[in-house]
């Protein structure tokens, strides 16, 4: 019994393990260990009884926080442009542009799947989209089975990191940070990931080109009436607005100056990035309208086609992001106009009927319901391991490693990698990141950029074979069986499983690499978050107000002008 007692935080932490392993739902078994070992430890007296009145405190907690309030919010916007066929026009526009090209295919659904990323932040709504659009095209002019396979999957889970993302609305709410401190450090590493996935596909190319072939002539169907490409005008018109992008960006500090009235000599790199990228893509967007209106011939079908199927997610990604960046909307806030946009763009391509409605609101729903779930059951769960001194047991396991900060990191990102094969990310995001955040702030280590670095690896739990969730995903709308391709009227051999998972190893290395170089170079994280400057303290200066200007506070029973004195001596009671 007496070692009972004085290992009851571990012995409770293998109870929660063996609780899942039985099966059963993540919230019940937070939820119910807790309870479970809360009795137990009032029973041998290592609890207090009043530890249990706390409970109810920190469950309407949960209900006041309004970060968790864009949880609803961007997952409605995400199941909206889903079903109203944006990822669709996405795909077949991006897919023509880079069709004749060697990878073409496979660079269109990476771009796409950065662009859903950064407009849905739902993984499966992505994955699902981009296996039921592009998989079947990918399969009919000779994409390998895995790279098509392990290329959609990865795009996908762009949408666990790029923002506006749900798992580092969780993360920062677990590791009590701000959601757009968290956005602006994850910006940078969500494109530098998506960069890598690029990087793949080239070498895949160049040593393996009959992996990825280029789009036929015929299947080319977005060209000029003299045969051409168009490509060169959208290359002029591309220049042209990426020329005032970099130029604003490169001068945006002194537009700000002359914007303010004040000098400002430092701009966030995420702040930079958006404002430039939006008036460029703003100038294109104004150039290709002037050119519909007045027919005047400057665009190709093809730049008139890019321009305008890609304007509107990207004022949608400004919308969101970029009021959160420039601090003109809290993320909850960004996430409600997100979900607006998001009802604007459905109902003007006609697509926004009751039944889409109720759908998009049902799914929004579940989920919503599912986190708050998981989130009380991991209340119950914290409060207890709190109470039997949890914390010091992991922080005592955890903080003696050697090497400190770094054998630290090294060993938390092996024990993430390793969970992911069993447990997703709100699970990991629920159970694990809190008894490693004190840890971590302990060892001097910044939680934004921590968090950053989680979710990097927690984005390896999708990919995961044989538990990965988006494996899952594109297993479900990937063919089964051999059938007849309408076009080519060829057959088509199925994809199977193992096909999905060998597709899908080559791209957990890369997202392990990206782990790695954000451990190496944390100004890849740091680099997009604002930048304060040390306060000079030799300056600082306290002054006392003068000894004329304090007034002692009157008291109505002294004062015998006050008016209401009487009243107040009538009143007194025995």
């Amino acid at each position: 019994m007496e070692f009972f007692i004085h290992n009851l935080a571990p012995i409770m932490f293998l109870g929660l393990i063996a609780f899942l392993l039985l099966g059963f739902p993540v919230a019940f078994s937070l939820g119910a260990c807790g309870l479970f070992f809360g009795f137990v430890g009032i029973e041998l007296g290592v609890l207090p009884e009043s530890l249990m009145q706390a409970l109810p405190l920190r469950i309407f907690g949960i209900m006041q926080n309004d970060t968790l309030l864009a949880i609803p919010f961007f997952t409605l916007m995400g199941l909206i442009l889903e079903r109203s066929g944006m990822a669709e026009d996405l795909l077949d526009t991006i897919g023509q542009l880079f069709g004749p090209i060697r990878g073409g295919l496979a660079f269109a659904v990476i771009f796409v799947g950065a662009l859903l990323a950064a407009t849905t932040g739902v993984v499966a709504a992505s994955v699902i989209s981009m296996g039921l659009i592009s998989l079947p095209i990918m399969l009919r002019y000779g994409y390998d089975r895995r790279i098509a396979s392990g290329v959609i999957a990865a795009s996908g889970t762009l949408a666990q990191i790029i923002p506006p993302s749900l798992v580092l609305i969780i993360l920062a709410d677990q590791l009590g940070r701000s959601v757009g401190e968290m956005y602006k450090g994850a910006f940078i590493p969500g494109f530098a990931l998506t960069g890598l996935y690029v990087g793949y596909v080239v070498l895949v190319a160049i040593f393996k080109p009959t992996w990825v072939p280029a789009l036929p002539l015929e299947a080319r169907t977005i060209r000029e009436d003299n045969g051409k490409s168009g490509l060169l005008s959208l290359l002029l018109l591309t220049i042209v607005s990426a020329t005032v992008a970099v130029y604003l960006g490169q001068h945006y500090a002194d537009v700000l100056t002359w914007w303010k009235g004040e000098e400002v000599t430092q701009v966030a790199t995420d702040e930079t990035i958006v404002v430039s990228m939006c008036a460029g893509v703003m100038l294109a967007f104004v150039i290709a309208v002037i050119n519909k209106v007045t027919r005047l011939g400057l665009l190709s079908r093809m730049a008139e086609r890019v321009t305008f199927v890609l304007i509107p997610p990207l004022l949608l990604i400004f919308l969101v992001l970029g009021t959160i960046f420039l601090g003109i909307a809290t993320p909850t806030e960004g996430g409600a106009m997100g979900a607006l946009g998001a009802f604007i763009m459905a109902m003007s391509r006609g697509r926004l009927d009751m039944a889409l409605l109720k759908q998009a609101l049902n799914s929004t729903t579940k989920l919503s319901c599912f986190v708050v779930f998981i989130l009380i059951g991991s209340t119950v769960f914290s409060l207890v391991f709190q109470g039997v001194d949890g914390p010091i047991w992991v922080e005592h396991l955890l903080s003696g490693l050697p090497g400190g900060q770094l054998g630290f990191l090294i060993a938390v990102n092996v024990m993430i990698f390793f969970l992911a094969f069993f447990l997703d990310f709100f699970e990991l995001s629920f159970i694990v990141v809190p008894l490693l955040a004190p840890v971590a702030e302990k060892l001097g280590i910044d939680l934004i950029w921590f968090g950053v670095l989680l979710g990097v690896n927690m984005q390896t739990s999708f990919m995961h074979p044989p538990f990965g969730f988006a494996l899952f995903y594109l297993r479900s709308v990937a063919p089964v069986k051999a059938y007849l391709d309408k076009t080519t009227k060829k057959e088509i051999q199925p994809v199977t499983t193992m096909q999905i998972y060998w597709g899908a190893v080559p791209f957990v290395v890369i997202q392990i690499i990206m782990v790695g170089l954000i451990i190496a170079f944390p100004e890849i994280v740091s680099g997009g978050l604002d930048k304060t400057g040390p306060v000079d303290t030799s300056n600082v200066q306290m002054e006392a107000a003068p000894s004329d200007d304090i007034q002692e506070p009157s008291d109505p029973m002294r004062d015998a002008d006050d008016p209401m004195k009487d009243l107040q001596l009538d009143n007194k009671k025995p």
